[in-house]
């Protein structure tokens, strides 16, 4: 999604036609353009991968007719030789598009001369034929200490090295993926009365975790992922559930490590909670996954905070929408993009919005809330993106503990100027000209 926005196009289905939804450690999910297609371990996968390509394929075909040009990302190491015969992304495709590539190594992880050299010797003639050069990203120190490096690794493969990108930690970009919050290198900061305090519960297979992230761009906002429920303060203003990869296995383990019991005190304390898809399900008195969408249980307990129920079904949801806050009348705007159907129990609180596709007039309510926004839940990610609902909602916190009202931060919008200083920065370390130059040979 970062990648489409930053070119300035909608994401599309085609530009990732195959996700793997992580369920266990061994297996995942596996969505086909969109929709459910089953649930397989990695060896499964790895033998069912050649019956995929047709898939992938598609997808291109649809993505060359409309696009000039498309950048293909690889996943992982091209060159793993175990996984190889059976691999869809890097060579593969490659090869399939007649596709010039570009070998990238991170240095920050050590061992960059391995990763090139070792990498392309690995190779075979048709794909170091395909290889135009590399680039060396996230450099630290002085670059003219590195230009004899530069000459070992063209002197080895023959292959210029076409950049040189310093680390750059001035940037807010969305991460790719949860990785960044699971391994969570953030320095946990300190909450107290001058501040709104937001705990987020680290669930083990969040996901989304952008929904969150433009809370932290506000000056006086403090944003703590919680793993431990102990953690979980009084001195907290807002406790926020998250998306998740499988809400059946994530309710278990609230259940299991305390934080089931530590989320329903902290609500009684009169603090808010707001879940967010996954999150949303998960206050919820209840979860049935019948067909298995996503574990072998059946049934599991949410938290009892909404009076909703949810049921897992194998045709997803995945549409973008806008309307208004029903509570507060401010406007909102996101995406949907969920497995359950959440249907409300008839024992008191209120739909949270109303929504309806862009440029469409066919509206429904979303969501729901009880004791005017206490404990809230709705599917629409990027709810928090809309300035107009942050605010209040954010205003509503700080009311309560007697601090300033703000005016809420530029939104989304301010991530273009981002995308423009990280284009400008790989533009000033990278041959560019050479790289495009090569597209068309």
């Amino acid at each position: 999604m970062v990648q489409a926005e930053a070119a300035g196009v909608l994401p599309s289905i085609h530009m990732n036609p195959i996700l793997l939804k992580p369920s266990t450690e061994l297996g995942a999910q596996i969505i086909l353009h969109g929709e459910v297609f089953g649930q397989m371990d990695a060896s499964a996968y790895h033998d069912f991968k050649p019956r995929l390509k047709k898939a992938v394929m598609e997808s291109y075909n649809r993505l060359a007719e409309e696009y000039e040009l498309i950048v293909m990302e690889g996943a992982g190491s091209c060159c793993e030789m175990n996984l190889k015969e059976n691999d869809l992304v890097n060579f593969p495709m490659a090869r399939a598009a007649a596709a010039p590539c570009v070998l990238i190594a991170d240095i920050d992880r050590g061992g960059v001369f391995a990763q090139i050299i070792g990498t392309y010797n690995l190779m075979t003639r048709k794909e170091k034929a395909l290889t135009i050069g590399f680039l060396i990203n996230k450099f630290r120190g002085d670059p003219g200490l590195f230009s004899s490096g530069i000459e070992y690794i063209e002197e080895k493969t023959g292959k210029p090295v076409l950049g040189l990108v310093p680390f750059y930690k001035d940037i807010i970009i969305d991460s790719e993926d949860s990785v960044a919050v699971q391994e969570d290198k953030r320095v946990f900061k300190s909450v107290g009365p001058g501040t709104v305090n937001v705990a987020v519960v680290k669930l083990p297979s969040i996901s989304n975790f952008t929904d969150i992230e433009i809370l932290q761009r506000e000056p006086d906002v403090i944003v703590n992922y919680l793993s431990r429920s102990r953690h979980l303060s009084g001195e907290y203003d807002c406790l926020i559930l998250p998306g998740a990869k499988n809400v059946m296995e994530d309710a278990v383990w609230l259940s299991r490590t305390g934080w089931k019991r530590g989320i329903r005190a902290f609500a009684k304390t009169g603090k808010r909670v707001l879940g967010i898809c996954g999150g949303y399900q998960l206050l919820g008195e209840k979860i049935w996954d019948p067909s298995g969408v996503e574990s072998n249980r059946e049934e599991v307990k949410g938290m009892g905070l909404l009076p909703v129920t949810t049921t897992l079904e194998g045709q997803k949801v995945v549409r973008r929408v806008m309307g208004t806050c029903l509570q507060n009348q401010k406007r909102v705007s996101g995406y949907e993009i969920h497995m359950g159907r959440s249907r409300p129990t008839g024992s008191g609180g209120e739909p949270f919005l109303k929504i309806h596709p862009p440029g469409d007039r066919y509206a429904w309510t979303d969501g729901w809330v009880i004791d005017n926004g206490r404990v809230a839940g709705t599917y629409v990610h990027g709810i928090l993106d809309s300035p107009g609902f942050r605010g209040e909602f954010l205003n509503t916190l700080r009311r309560k503990k007697g601090m300033k009202e703000r005016t809420p931060r530029q939104g989304r919008l301010a991530r273009f100027h981002q995308y423009d200083r990280l284009a400008d920065h790989f533009e000033a370390h990278c041959d560019v000209e050479k790289i495009i130059s090569r597209l068309s040979d």
